[in-house]
Order: C-alpha cells, then structure tokens, then sequence
C-alpha cells in the first residue's frame, strides 16, 4: 500500500436535476426515513442494498446512471417531494417550540452513538440509546447538540470459526464516504488540542446533521500527532485502561473545547447552558467546564466546582459497580497535571473528585466524580433507580438509601428507527398521523382488525427469515462449507411456526444459554410437529469476555445438530440492520437478565412496538410495565441471592411459561384460522406499552422533570457574575467546617400507645455551634417499623423554630397513620435556599446515645 502525500475530498459529479439528493444524503433523517431510504433503493437497488449508505452510493453511480435518473420525470417527481418534506421537517414547529420556546440548549456527551449500521460509532445499548436521544430530540425540535469520537476502525465485525468460537477484526472506517463534514477554519481542518500526560494532540472535528440536531465527533488520526497520539480513537472499547483513559479525557475535556469551537465559527447555534452526561465516560467535561470558569470568570477552584456542576445531568446506566470506569492514582496523575496546573491547584486536590476517600491512592472513580460533579443524577428505569441509590448510597452516609439524590427516566425507543414497514403501514392506517410522537395516538390500537395485524406480522416473519437463511448460508461458505451441502439453509424457520427471538451482548448475567440448562425440554420443543418452536439468536461477547464467548459457542454447538439447525440458529455480526429485522419479525421476544442487573434493556422495546409480546424476567423496563397480560413474566420479583439456584428457578419458570401458556396461546385456533387471543394480548401490548416505550416520551420527560428545572437553577446560580454559586460555594466551605459541632441534645416525646390518626407532639434541643437556625433543617422520620426496628416508607416533616439560638428549641406535631408497630427518630440537616434538596450535601446528624430522651406525654 502506498500512502497518501495529501488527502481531499471528491464529491460525485451530479446534475442540477438531482442535486437534491446530496442534500437528502447528508442529513441522517434518511436513517429512519424509509421513504427516503426506498428513494435510494430506486438510484440503484443493488448497490443500496449492499452499502445502504447514500453517501457510498452516490459517490459509486456511473455517469450511465446519472443520466438515466435525470431523466426520469417519476424519480424526479419523487425527489422533489421528498426534499420538500427534509426542508419542512427541519424549519417546522415542533413540540418543544409550541411547549416553551426558551428551553435550554443541551450538551449531550457520550463515548458512542448508534445512528446507522454503516457507521460503527457504537457497540450496543448505550450507544443506540444515545443515538435514539438524539433522533427523538430532532423530532420535538430539542435544542440539543451531541458530542461523540468517531473511531477509525469503529467497533468490531464479529465473525465464528469452525468451533463456534468469537474471533473479531475492525474494519477501517473512512468518514468521507460516510455522511459527515469536517469542520474547517479558514480553509484548514478545524482542530483542538488536548493534553495527555505532557503530549499535546490535535483533534480534528467531524460534524453529522441527525435531523435537526448537529453532532460533533472528535477524531484524533491527524499527521501532526504522535503515532501513538494518532490511535487514541482508532477502536471502540479497545485497548487497555489507559488507552480508555485517554480515550475519555479527549472526549470530555476536547469535547467541550470542541464544541466553542464550532459555535466561534458558526456551526452551532448557541452556548450550551446543560451539559448531559451520558455514563461516566464522558465526566472529564467537567474538568474543562472548571477550567473555563477559572480562566474567563476569575472564580476560584471551589467557586468554579459549584458553578460547574449547577450544569450538569449525570445518567448512569450502570447496575453493578464492576461496570465502571476506574484508573488507578499513579496512572491518572500524569494525565490530570495539566488540568492541575491550568487550575493552580495539587493534583491530588483534582484527583479528589473522583475518589470515595481520602485516601489519595484510591483508584479515580468515573461514577463518583459524575456524582460529584452534577447537580442531579438518573437511573435509566424506576427499578435501576433503585438499584443505584442503594448502590452509590455510601457516598451520603448520613442518610437512607430511599434518600440518595439519583432520580430515574425509563428509557425508550424511536420509533420510526425500529418499526419495520409491516407494521408501520398497519399504523398509518390506523392511528392518528402523529402516532410516532403522540402517547395519545395509541389508544386507537383496538381498531386494528385481527385480519390486518395478522397479515403484517406473517409478511415481517417471512421477511426476517429470509434474511436469517441468507446470512447462515453466508456464514457457513465463509466457513469454508460447500455451496452444494448448504440446501438444508433454505429450510431454516417455519413462516408459520412460533418464532422467539433473542439477540443482545452476550455477558453472563444476560444468561443467553438460559434455555439450554434443559436441553432435552429445548429440543421437545423445536421438534414438535403440530406445535413447533424456532429461535433465532444473535450478539456479539465483548473482545476480553471469554465468558461471553462461550456462551455463544454452547449455543452454536448445539443448534448443529442436523435435526435442529433449521430450527435455532444464530445469526453472526448482530448489528442495527440485523436487529431491524428480529425486532419485525418475531413472535416473542425473550430476554433472561438476572436480576436485578438489567439497566433498563431497551431491546424488548423495539420488539413491542413491531407486534412481538415480551417475554422477560422482572428486569429494567419491563419490571415496571408489565400489567400480567401484556406479555409473559419469567419468574418473581423476589431477589434470591444465590445465583446457581436463582438460574435454576428462573429456567423452570420460562419452560412453564413456553409450554403452557405461550404456545397453546399462539397455536390456539379454536375460533378459525387466526389466534385470536394471541392477536388480543398484542393489542393489549401495543395499546399499554405503545406510548410509554416510546423515546418521544423519554425526551419530554428529561425536558420537563430534568432539563427545564436544572437550567432554571443554573441561570440562577450564573446570574451577577455567579454571585450566588460563589455564595453557595462559601456556605458549603462553612458547613463542612463546622458540622462536626451539631449535636442533639435532648428529645422529648410521648410513646405510649394510641390510634390511627392520633397527633403526637415532639420536642427537640440542638446544639448548632457556629451555625445559625438559617443553615439548617430539623425534622422528624416517622413510620411503621418492621420486624428488624426500621421505619418502613419513612415520612420526613420539618420541625418549627421554637425559640433559642444556642441552643435551639424545635416543635412538631405527626400524625400516626398506620396500625401496628409505629415509631419516630428526628435528624438536622444542612439547608440552603439554592440547594436542590436536603440531601445535596449528603450530611445529617441523627440522635447519639449521649442524646436525652424525655418521655413524657406533652400537651397539645
């Protein structure tokens, strides 16, 4: 191979008749678009379908080609429609300018975005989910602007040897065949610089329009760096956990860089007032943010730490705390003294943010600092918030796991991206117009006869197997099998028989061989005559995860069998074209997690909203979804502990509810030719879960319960030269200063038995120090108790100020509202007007065994 002296860009030659389409090809609405997309399937059907990338595609067309379409007045007439409705789209109202014109821009940070399958800029869940915030942020007219890398060689192709092991290799990725731009200033690249461990390396910045949002993608394969300088974005998750810290440290600290760069030269709109932090990875914006403040505000390091993270939304998607990020001390060092310096501050005072302790050896925490560092924080679903306040609560010691300040939003799916042509045709006809968008829209689902809902999902089947039967035939050739031996391909899947689909990453607690762990129950079940079952699995193990790797390998092992190879296959290289098509054509889908281990798994999701029925344990979304007739649940809600035993359990629950509920239910034709209570419970799926898995949804929801209200908070705090975040910044220095001083002195209540409703008055005395009754909060928790003597379902009242200064006096009357063992403790908390909550500081002082307790029935 030769390299290049130079590089520069050639863009295909096209007439003015169709130079609309570049336009149409640069903006990545024709990823779930499919009018547009069948508009490039006409330029030349073979070669969309083997790129399904526009900009490859017309950059390949010969001039023979051209011609012919210019000509052509039907294509014509096409294109200039379809144009038009990408203009409209793109300067039309939309929700967020009719709800409230001002709401604020958005950063959103995160390490991938999945947008397109030909463009591998994401490996999984979290990437899809990022690219789907953005897709459904485009469409409610958000103010919103991602920031992302662009890897050289993107994540990995997955192919299987002989033995059904995992092997990987990684493609280049060339960005100008694919639909971005690179920033440029005054006829030169673009670049940032950042600095890694005394390196500078420049960053180039690519720019992708999704819509109408802009997403910035950080690329550092320049000439001028350092050959190792070059790789820092090459691969996706690859590399070892210091090529991982530099990887985050270009996308937060040269994502913020990169991104006041192209508003300085007009390729965005307007200074964000939010940063978003998708996961941990992209937390180091922060440190930029603080610097920023430091240099053009002359804040001073705690002032510019309060300010900064006034900013900022954290969302975890983490539900165990081996998934995240960390870098031990002597490696972060080096790499933060830059940082340090521009600040004037230790590096071990940076190093701090992200360690649990003081112990300055402590490993730096991704999550910690995320925590640390924003002004809220969210779980990805109601029962991940949960998991994740119990898990983050040792940082708030003083309070109650219930009470860590990590809120939660469901995740949910864009539409249009995953619904397959079947059943988006079957919506058109029926639903209201707005039906991608509009919760509302979906309670017309009962008007969709039996007759049309079946016919769509028998088209989606026949599509999705056929699809199968071509990539098990291509894999087995590749393989080296010969063509003559591979007939058997052909009869892969029944278009008529039951069809569960699972696809996802293969990691052990996603538990992907859960079927397996009854083989000869499996294979009564793919080889029945009159009732058959066939599985289609896909998923791809991480590179290091041998783990992973073998799961797939059980599963290759067994559908080898020549009596079940048409029957459970397993499709290689799962990515979002394969998905598109097990989401549209499955009858079940199945997902295994243990629980509680699934963040939220979005997957079930895209399935639901093709007329599949979810068949899950009690995990993620579906734990607070499921109605007990809108799918299939797979065991309980009950946590066992041991996980050999809660697999065993889990195993015989989805055998039970396969063979006795699923399958007679599917196969229940007692009413004529349709399954008529299948098609029922679809209904019921789509009409329960249609609007609330949607991620039109999600995006209002972060809007009004998250970005709205912190924006508020950060104006606020901004406003005269971020004279109240300087303040805040002073009380908080106070507060941990002098809180060791607060004590409760002594408390005087009645607990002698008495009725539901019945008051109870409590006095309280507290020492205070230096404090004054203005910096603090004393309340009463009160609750049943259970049998270990804890408040159940604590209600937290304030006290009032009942005289005394130091030192205090406190007052409250409760209410005792349930029968049964009922009890009471009180607590003092910091409290300050620009506070999010009392638990923001994390500190409370609770009764000590030195406390007095009085005894004492008082008067009302």
């Amino acid at each position: 191979m030769i390299p290049a002296l130079r590089t520069f860009q050639v863009r295909p030659s096209l007439p003015a008749e169709l130079r609309p389409l570049n336009g149409l090809a640069s903006n990545l609405r024709w990823a779930w678009d499919q009018p547009t997309q069948e508009l490039f399937r006409w330029v030349d059907p073979s070669l969309w379908d083997r790129t399904g990338n526009p900009v490859a595609l017309l950059g390949a067309l010969d001039a023979a080609r051209i011609a012919s379409l210019a000509s052509d007045s039907a294509f014509l007439a096409r294109l200039a429609r379809l144009h038009g409705e990408l203009d409209a789209y793109l300067a039309g109202s939309s929700w967020a300018s009719q709800s409230d014109p001002a709401l604020p821009v958005v950063a959103y940070f995160s390490p991938e975005f999945g947008l397109t399958h030909v463009m591998q800029t994401y490996s999984g869940g979290l990437g899809i989910l990022a690219g789907d915030h953005l897709k459904a942020a485009s469409d409610a007219g958000l103010p919103l602007v991602g920031v992302g890398l662009l890897y050289r060689h993107g994540y990995f192709k997955q192919y299987l040897d002989a033995d059904g092991w995992q092997r990987e290799r990684y493609p280049d990725l060339n960005p100008n065949t694919l639909p971005l731009r690179r920033l440029e200033s005054g006829g030169e690249p673009a670049t940032i610089d950042v600095q890694l461990a005394g390196s500078t390396v420049a960053c180039q910045i690519w720019k992708a329009e999704v819509g109408r949002v802009p997403l910035l993608l950080l690329d550092t394969d320049l000439p001028r760096n350092a050959p190792h300088d070059r790789t820092v974005t090459d691969r996706l998750y690859g590399g070892d956990t210091e090529h991982r810290l530099r990887q985050e440290i270009v996308l937060g600290i040269g994502g913020v860089r990169a991104l006041r760069l192209a508003i300085r030269i007009g390729e965005v709109a307007r200074e964000p007032e939010l940063y978003h932090s998708n996961e941990g990875h992209a937390g180091f914006l922060q440190f930029e943010r603080i610097r920023r403040l430091m240099v053009d505000d002359r804040l001073s390091f705690d002032d510019a730490v309060e300010a900064a993270r006034a900013g900022v939304l954290f969302t975890t998607h983490t539900p165990v705390p081996a998934g995240i990020d960390k870098f031990p001390a002597d490696l972060a060092r080096p790499y933060f003294a830059a940082v340090a310096a521009s600040c004037g501050v230790e590096v071990d005072r940076v190093l701090a943010l992200g360690q649990q302790t003081a112990d300055g050896d402590e490993p730096f925490n991704m999550a910690v600092m995320g925590l640390r560092l924003s002004a809220l924080a969210n779980g990805v679903s109601q029962l991940h918030g949960v998991v994740s306040r119990r898990m983050f609560a040792h940082l708030w010691p003083d309070l109650s796991d219930v009470e860590t300040p990590i809120t939660s939003v469901t995740n949910g799916v864009h539409a249009l991206t995953w619904i397959g042509a079947e059943m988006t045709g079957v919506y058109q006809r029926h639903l209201a117009p707005d039906w991608p968008d509009n919760p509302l829209a979906w309670e017309r689902v009962d008007e969709i006869t039996d007759d049309a809902l079946w016919r769509a999902r028998e088209r989606a089947r026949e599509r999705m197997l056929s699809r199968v039967r071509t990539a098990v035939r291509a894999q087995a050739m590749r393989r080296g099998e010969r063509s003559a031996a591979l007939d058997w391909t052909d009869e892969i899947g029944d278009p008529e028989a039951l069809t569960i689909g699972f696809a996802r990453r293969f990691a052990e607690y996603k538990r992907g061989t859960l079927l397996l762990r009854q083989p000869e129950r499996l294979r009564r079940l793919l080889l029945s005559t009159d009732r058959p079952v066939q599985v289609v699995f896909a998923g791809k193990a991480h590179p290091r995860d041998d783990l992973g790797k073998g799961l797939i390998r059980q599963l290759v092992h067994f559908g080898a069998d020549p009596d079940l190879r048409t029957r459970l296959v397993f499709v290689e290289d799962y990515d979002m074209e394969i998905a598109r098509a097990l989401y549209a054509g499955v009858d079940v889908w199945l997902n295994t997690p243990r629980r509680p281990h699934e963040a939220c798994g979005t997957s079930g999701q895209k399935a639901v909203l093709n007329g599949a029925l979810h068949c899950s344990t009690l995990d993620g979304w579906w734990d607070e979804m499921f109605d007990g007739e809108n799918g299939f649940a797979i065991g309980s809600d009950d946590d066992m502990g041991d996980s050999e035993q809660q697999d065993a359990a889990d195993t015989q629950s989805l055998f039970d509810v396969i063979e006795r509920v699923i399958v007679p239910m599917f196969y229940d034709r007692s009413t004529g030719p349709l399954p008529r209570r299948w098609l029922s419970r679809v209904r019921r799926s789509l009409r329960t879960l249609g609007p609330r898995v949607l991620a039109a949804r999600m995006v209002r929801e972060y809007v009004t319960d998250l970005y709205a209200p912190l924006a508020d908070r950060a104006r606020a705090l901004a406003a005269d030269d971020h004279a109240r975040a300087r303040a805040l910044s002073q009380w908080r220095r106070r507060i941990d200063a002098t809180w060791p001083q607060v004590r409760i002195l002594d408390v005087t209540a009645d607990d002698s038995a008495t009725h539901v409703g019945s008051p109870r008055d409590l006095r309280v005395t507290v020492a205070l120090g230096p404090l004054t009754v203005d910096d603090v909060r004393v309340e009463v928790v009160h609750g049943a108790v259970n049998a270990d003597g804890e408040i159940d379902r604590a209600v937290v009242e304030p006290m009032r100020h009942d005289g005394g200064i130091e030192p205090a006096r406190y007052a409250a009357r409760f209410r005792c509202d349930r029968a049964g063992e009922y009890g009471f403790t009180v607590r003092v908390v910091p409290m300050h007007r620009d506070l999010l909550s009392a638990a923001d500081t994390g500190r409370a002082v609770w009764p000590s065994a030195a406390a007095v307790i009085h005894q004492q029935r008082l008067d009302a």
